[in-house]
């Protein structure tokens, strides 16, 4: 190799790594640990789909005591997902959130009641203790119950609210008649803990009424008006959708991903396999774009709650197709 190919090639490898090292970081912040209903953003990344964008994604796993929002807010993060519920109801304590991309088309979202205690709709309430899961998850269960008339302090003709730990103890040990749970998680918990599906009777919240959009993609509005931020959502939406659909196609190989990427250690095959075929009904349908519809339906879901409504006024800028619509296009 003479002089003058050698110094080309030099130049050649200078840029190569000159266009590694530009990698833009992002940290995505999870709502809950790695398991399937994260699957997009670990197919993304693990098949190169996030460096094919020229991004360096770190993805966090959330738990009982990370709230995303204040993740976001803190700087630890430069998107989060979160359930539209929890999302405005932050806004309008003044967190200025914004929804950049909805991956997530239908709620998986139910309360699951044991037969034996009485419940065969939701007239049977009253009375009744229930398993509730906080930590921004509450708010379409305060929605649906104020919609029914029911008061949650546990005073007569209301319910009782136990604040459900994340797992069906309370169902299987007696302490609630009703429980949260997941299409995609708690409730085959409970199959798997000994209950039949005749034992039980599910109450979907799209069934009711008081159907919310879950895991949307949220950034700082403020973020936004950056262009170079911007550009790296597009970017991160783009390469998030390409995993979603790429996991919705392979739901096995995306579960075995995801367990790749499980540092606990504390998740199973067979549950993440049978998660990520539910998740994929729920992400089925999506391109990534918020339909207007699902976020106005959202909205009035929360505000028709009785005299005690989640949110209380119409949000403004609480959602933009900025980004998809040069992600997507």
């Amino acid at each position: 190799m003479n002089k003058l190919m050698t110094t080309a090639l030099a130049g050649v490898l200078a840029l190569g790594a000159g266009v590694a090292q530009a990698a833009d970081n992002v940290t995505l912040q999870l709502k809950w640990v790695t398991q399937a209903q994260f699957a997009g953003y670990y197919v993304a990344k693990d098949k190169g789909f996030y460096k094919d964008e020229g991004l360096n994604v770190t993805i966090k796993p959330g738990g009982p005591d990370v709230a995303p929002a204040q993740v976001l807010a803190g700087g630890g993060a430069d998107v989060i997902l979160d359930w539209m519920p929890s999302a405005l109801a932050s806004r309008e304590k003044g967190l200025d959130l914004v929804n950049i991309a909805q991956p997530f088309k239908r709620s998986g979202m139910e309360l699951t009641c044991r037969k034996d205690a009485g419940i065969s709709s939701p007239a049977d309430f009253a009375g009744k203790t229930l398993g509730v899961w906080f930590y921004g998850n509450e708010y379409p269960f305060l929605s649906w119950m104020s919609k029914l008339g029911l008061k949650t302090d546990g005073s007569d003709g209301g319910v009782t609210v136990l604040k459900q730990g994340f797992n069906v103890d309370p169902i299987l040990q007696g302490q609630a008649a009703c429980v949260s749970t997941m299409t995609y998680n708690e409730y085959w918990q409970i199959i798997d803990a000994g209950l039949k599906p005749s034992d039980l009777v599910v109450f979907k919240y799209e069934d009711q009424g008081v159907a919310t959009l879950e895991d949307g993609m949220y950034v700082l509005g403020k973020n936004l008006k950056d262009p170079a931020f911007a550009d790296k959502m597009v970017r991160f939406v783009r390469a998030s959708m390409k995993g979603w659909k790429w996991a919705e196609q392979n739901p096995d190989a995306a579960a075995m991903i995801v367990l790749e990427n499980d540092a606990t250690g504390a998740q199973t095959e067979k549950h993440q396999k049978r998660m990520m075929r539910e998740i994929a009904k729920l992400t089925a349908g999506s391109n990534g774009a918020l339909d207007p519809a699902d976020y106005q339906r959202t909205v009035d879901s929360l505000m028709n709650g009785g005299s005690d409504p989640v949110i209380t006024k119409q949000p403004e800028g609480a959602w933009t197709h900025q980004i998809t619509d040069l992600a997507l296009k």
